[in-house]
């Protein structure tokens, strides 16, 4: 399993190279499109539709917690230490040597939606910002226009397993926002709205509301710059959890919306008349209700859906722009400024163990999770 970097590098089409995103089907009339109109296998990064660019899911068994927050070094044996990502012993490294996770590094013109099941993230950045976060809780970071961050694994437990689950999803910015000032906002678990369905058979299905709506339970405010601010563009994450059998119906959006479904764990999943395997992601008509139903066991989905920006999209790593010359700028006011630079004593920096979740802001501003 590669890096990444080395799938972020799949992605792009180089400096000579330019994507656009648009609706494929935007000629097509709406009683002519299918229901579900295509499913696919799901690998480490998860297909993604504009206005998303990426999204990865990260699952590790990470053991007992030294002193330094990282494994012992019976765990480190026979690892490609700096670029981990062959599962050994349950878990990977990534990037880091010591603790598990990705020091610092840059990003330009997109935003960072960390979306944590298990375990903690330890945040730090370029502008000074920290944070610790995780068991329920989400970042939304704004890059703008440009900015430097960590984001490493701490296993915080001495005396007990410390398991990991997340998502990370890239969420793009239009044009007239790519150089907003960059930033962070922490949706704390408890601020996250929790929508609770029972079907007739007593069946329960949990929804939670990382972005968007549905019906009265509103996700918290994203940032300002964001495409999800407007909610014209019905930008939504939804993280479902359904119980064995438990079935409900997810609301329609609009015409034009992109709209995928991502199921990450169960047996199968009864999408309308379809039927979805394990690990399999499916792109779904957005202006009809869809009756969801789970499996002989629990089942999760991830949804993202948004309307799609529609602009070409140059891509190079961690930088996402709109031309070459903007790319091009991009590494040299990197190379010139390092966004910032980086203020801190290590780039894998992690915080105290004895500290709880928190964030301080790069204005100073402090919150304590909630």
């Amino acid at each position: 399993m590669k890096s990444r970097r080395e799938f972020f590098k799949k992605m792009t089409l180089g400096l000579a190279g330019t994507m656009t995103l648009s609706s494929a089907d935007s000629k097509l009339k709406t009683t002519d499109m299918p229901v579900i109109k295509k499913i696919n296998p799901m690998g480490f990064q998860w297909e993604t539709i504009d206005p998303f660019l990426f999204c990865v899911h990260h699952e590790d068994q990470f053991p007992k917690g030294t002193s330094q927050m990282g494994p012992s070094k019976e765990h480190m044996n026979g690892r490609s230490l700096g670029d981990d990502f062959i599962i050994k012993d349950g878990f990977r490294m990534y990037h880091g040597t010591e603790v598990p996770g990705f020091p610092g590094h840059p990003h330009r013109g997109f935003e960072t939606i960390t979306v944590v099941r298990k375990g903690m993230v330890d945040h730090a950045d370029s502008l000074g910002a920290a944070g610790r976060y995780g068991e329920g809780d989400t970042q939304w970071m704004t890059a703008g226009k440009g900015v430097q961050h960590s984001e490493m694994f701490p296993l915080l437990k001495e005396n007990e397993d410390n398991p990991l689950e997340l998502f990370q999803i890239w969420l793009n910015l239009p044009a007239k926002n790519k150089m907003t000032e960059p930033h962070f906002k922490m949706l704390w678990g408890s601020q996250i709205p929790k929508y609770n369905i029972t079907s007739q058979e007593g069946k329960k299905t949990l929804i939670e509301v990382i972005a968007g709506h549905i019906g009265e339970h509103k996700a918290p405010t994203p940032p300002p710059g964001s495409w999800a601010a407007d909610p014209s563009n019905e930008v939504a994450v939804f993280n479902i959890q359904m119980e064995e059998g438990a079935s409900f119906t997810l609301p329609k959006a609009s015409a034009g919306i992109n709209r995928m479904l991502y199921f990450y764990e169960g047996d199968v999943l009864m999408v309308e008349d379809a039927t979805i395997k394990n690990y399999h992601c499916a792109e779904v008509r957005p202006d009809v209700d869809l009756t969801i139903k789970a499996g002989n066991v629990a089942a999760k989905i991830l949804v993202l859906q948004g309307k799609p920006i529609g602009e070409q999209v140059m891509q190079y790593g961690p930088f996402v722009m709109n031309t070459k010359a903007e790319i091009q700028q991009a590494f040299d006011d990197y190379h010139r400024t390092q966004f910032g630079g980086w203020p801190w004593e290590r780039y894998d920096k992690v915080h105290d163990r004895n500290l709880g979740r928190f964030a301080r802001h790069a204005d100073g501003r402090f919150e304590e999770g909630v």
